[in-house]
C-alpha cells in the first residue's frame, strides 16, 4: 500500500479475490463469472436472510473418501505455512470465528507433530494422531458448491508499444477506500471507494471511463499487457504472473478497487442469449470475446468495477491468511463459518489433475467474496493454462470435513 495514498479502509480483506487481500484477490471461476463479486468488492447486495445452521458430526478417518490413498505431502507443506502464522501469535489467540475451533496453543502441538513427520505414511499418521475429523453440513444443501480459481500468466512490458497496448494501473493517489463498518456495525463488510471533490467524497471512475483514458497523465501503468481480454480476466482473478520481453516474470496483485458494484459478465451473456447457462464457463466467455471483438468492450463495460494492482515479491500468490498458496492444496472458505489454517478433507464430484476423483487433504488459507456459505469452497489450482483448464469449468457438488485438535469440540461456540 502506497503511503501517499489516502486510505480510510483499515480492514480490507487480506487475501481474494479477495484475498493478505492486499496481495492477492483471487476468486472462484464460474460463480464470479455468473453472479458473485470478487472478495473485497461491493456486490450491491446485503444479506437479509438468517445465516445457515452449520452442523458438525464427529466421524472416523475410515469414513473419509481418499484418506488412505491421498499423498498428503503437499498438504503438509501448505500446513507448515499456516503454522508459521500460528507461531507468531500468542497461545490464547482463538482460531476462526466464535472460538469454536480452539486456540493457537491447541494447534501448536499439531504443527510440531506434522513438521517432524517424514514421508506420506508418517505425515498421514501425524495428522490422524493429532486431529479429529468432523463432517460439516448445513440446513440448505442445495447451495453447497465447490469452484476453482487460478493465477493467470500474461505477456507484458514496461512501456507501451504496438504489441503491448493494455495498461495495468496501480492504485491512483486520489483513490480513497472506505470500510463503512468503521462507522456503523450494521454496515460491517460493506465498502465503497471514491475521490474527494470540493470537500465531498464522490464515486470514482468506472471501468468504461478508465478504459476511455480518464487516468492518463495522472497514473502511470506498472506494465502494459498484450491482450485486453487477459487484462479483464486478471481483474477477476486479482493476481497474476506477467512475462516480460526479456523472459523475466513479475507478479502483480490486488491493491484496491474503484468502488463500483461488481457485475458478472457471464450473466450478461446468458441474458443476451449468447451462451446457455449450462454452457457458461471462463472459457466460454473468452471464446465469445474472441469471436465478437467489436462487442468485447461493450461486454466488459457491463462490469463497471475496476481493480488496481501492485508488484509483489517473494512466493505467491498470497491468500487471506497472508501465506503463499499451494496449488491443489489451498482452499478458499467462508471465514464467517470456518477458520483459516485448518486442514480439511474434501470429496468433490470433479476430476483432479490426473482425472481421478477429487478426494484430498487441503488447507483453508484463503477467502473470496463469492465464497458464501457453510459448505462452499474454492480450490486453488495454481498458475497458467493448465490451472485455468481445471478452474474455469469447476462448479461441482461436494462435501468436506474439518480436522481439529483432539479435544476441540466445534459444536458449541465459546463466545
Amino acid at each position: 500500500m502506497s503511503p501517499t495514498t489516502p486510505d480510510l479502509d483499515t480492514t480490507l480483506p487480506t487475501g481474494g479475490l479477495v484475498r493478505g487481500f492486499l496481495s492477492l484477490g483471487l476468486v472462484c471461476g464460474l460463480a464470479v463469472l455468473v453472479g458473485c463479486a470478487p472478495p473485497g468488492e461491493p456486490d450491491g447486495e446485503k444479506a437479509t436472510d438468517a445465516p445457515p445452521v452449520i452442523t458438525f458430526t464427529k466421524t472416523q478417518y475410515a469414513d473419509l473418501p481418499g484418506w488412505s490413498s491421498d499423498d498428503p505431502t503437499g498438504a503438509a507443506r501448505a500446513f507448515k505455512r499456516s503454522c508459521d502464522r500460528f507461531a507468531r501469535q500468542t497461545d490464547d489467540t482463538q482460531i476462526g470465528p466464535d472460538g469454536r475451533y480452539g486456540t493457537v496453543g491447541a494447534w501448536k502441538p499439531v504443527c510440531a507433530a506434522v513438521a517432524g513427520a517424514q514421508g506420506a505414511d508418517a505425515i498421514r499418521a501425524a495428522f490422524a494422531a493429532a486431529l479429529t475429523p468432523w463432517a460439516i453440513t448445513d440446513d440448505d444443501p442445495s447451495d453447497d458448491l465447490f469452484t476453482g480459481y487460478y493465477e493467470p500468466e500474461l505477456n507484458g512490458a514496461r512501456t507501451r508499444s504496438e504489441t503491448y497496448i493494455e495498461p495495468l494501473y496501480p492504485r491512483p493517489k486520489d483513490l480513497i477506500l472506505v470500510d463503512l463498518g468503521n462507522w456503523r456495525d450494521t454496515m460491517r463488510g460493506e465498502r465503497i471507494a471514491g475521490r474527494v471533490v470540493d470537500g465531498r467524497l464522490k464515486p470514482y471512475d468506472s471501468r468504461a471511463e478508465i478504459d476511455g483514458g480518464s487516468l492518463k497523465g495522472t497514473t502511470k501503468p506498472i506494465v502494459w499487457l498484450d491482450s485486453p481480454v487477459d487484462a479483464f480476466f486478471l481483474h477477476i482473478q486479482g493476481s497474476g504472473l506477467v512475462k516480460l520481453p526479456d523472459g523475466s516474470l513479475t507478479r502483480v496483485g490486488y491493491d484496491g478497487h474503484n468502488g463500483h458494484i461488481y457485475h458478472a459478465v457471464g450473466r450478461t451473456l446468458i441474458e443476451w442469449g449468447e451462451v446457455k447457462r449450462e454452457d457458461m464457463s471462463l472459457q466460454a466467455i473468452r471464446s465469445w470475446m474472441a469471436q465478437n471483438p467489436d462487442r468485447m468492450r461493450e461486454l466488459m463495460h457491463k462490469n463497471p468495477s475496476y481493480i488496481f494492482f501492485r508488484e509483489l515479491t517473494g512466493d505467491g500468490p498470497i491468500g487471506a491468511q497472508s501465506v503463499a498458496l499451494t496449488p491443489g492444496r489451498s482452499l478458499a472458505i467462508d471465514r464467517r463459518f470456518l477458520p483459516l489454517g485448518a486442514p480439511m478433507m474434501v470429496d468433490v464430484d470433479y476430476a483432479d489433475e490426473s482425472g481421478a476423483p477429487l478426494n484430498r487433504l487441503v488447507i483453508a488459507q484463503d477467502t473470496g467474496g463469492a465464497i458464501r456459505g457453510a459448505v462452499r469452497a474454492d480450490m486453488f489450482w495454481g498458475a497458467g493454462a493448465p490451472a485455468e483448464r481445471l478452474a474455469g469449468p469447476m462448479a461441482a457438488k461436494g462435501r468436506y470435513w474439518i480436522l481439529l485438535p483432539n479435544g476441540v469440540d466445534p459444536r458449541t461456540p465459546s463466545n
